[in-house]
């Protein structure tokens, strides 16, 4: 890969896989569990490695303010070019920055945010620690940090419904596979990531899943049709009640934590 290690991804990831069935599913979900946390408008959002902006481009639509920072020239690039096609009230709304999020403190000189997401990054570092110490530093008082990255505890789940059963029976204890993206990935739980958050001055609010049935459909091989907007939207209906209920979220391969920092 380039130094840019998205630059070979950023059509599949930013094009396709948001195009796809999964891909509308876990952007209305996760807009939907966010919209039960946030302030209202035209609060400010900081999406650390937000890539192409599928997930706070909406914010902006809905009037929040929004600074969307990815280290990735490439994913930046997608990002400009869907910034483009949004209303120019949205636009207005919307920042773009190239930095690493280790470092996004520096990034956005100091500035603190009613809400700081960080959506299917910490999966792709080697350590957890340095990217959550950021997003709690960046939330202002009573802000909100909202993390989503893979389920360690269902593991097993996608090597099972792809009939790979010694990688199933190894993932039970394993936290790290190749992603759907063919790069390599780690898992966190539940409870590891809420103590990161707790220790940086942020209290776990509530945690959701984001994929259930759509996992299990598409890796046991079945086709889901993008096109059939009517069956999209009902498919999307079912992950979110799925989303918010056990035992179906504690399923899900990927699960959303939602915390509030502290008053201080």
């Amino acid at each position: 890969m380039s130094e840019d290690a998205w630059a070979a991804l950023a059509d599949q990831f930013a094009d396709e896989a948001y195009a796809s069935v999964k891909g509308h599913v876990r952007t209305y979900v996760m807009h939907r569990h966010l919209l039960e946390h946030l302030p209202v408008q035209p609060a400010s959002v900081l999406d650390v490695g937000g890539g192409a902006g599928h997930q706070s481009f909406p914010l902006a639509r809905a009037g929040y303010d929004v600074t969307l920072l990815d280290s990735s020239p490439a994913m930046l690039d997608k990002a400009s070019q869907r910034l483009a096609r949004l209303p120019e009230q949205a636009r207005r709304r919307v920042t773009l920055v190239e930095a690493d999020g280790e470092r996004a403190d520096e990034a956005v000189d100091g500035r603190r945010f009613a809400a700081v997401l960080c959506h299917g990054v910490l999966g792709y570092l080697e350590r957890p620690e340095p990217m959550v110490d950021q997003l709690c530093r960046c939330a202002a008082a009573g802000g909100i940090v909202s993390i989503m990255t893979g389920n360690a505890d269902a593991s097993a789940v996608r090597p099972a419904l792809e009939r790979r059963w010694d990688d199933a029976l190894a993932s039970f204890d394993a936290r790290t596979e190749i992603g759907v993206l063919g790069v390599p990935g780690r898992a966190d739980t539940v409870d590891e990531v809420s103590e990161l958050i707790r220790d940086r001055g942020v209290e776990p609010v509530r945690w959701y899943g984001v994929w259930l049935f759509v996992d299990w459909l598409e890796f046991s091989g079945a086709e889901l049709d993008a096109s059939d907007s009517r069956q999209v939207a009902a498919t999307a209906e079912v992950e979110l009640e799925a989303s918010r209920r056990d035992p179906y979220r504690q399923l899900s391969r990927v699960f959303h934590l939602v915390g509030r920092k502290g008053q201080v």
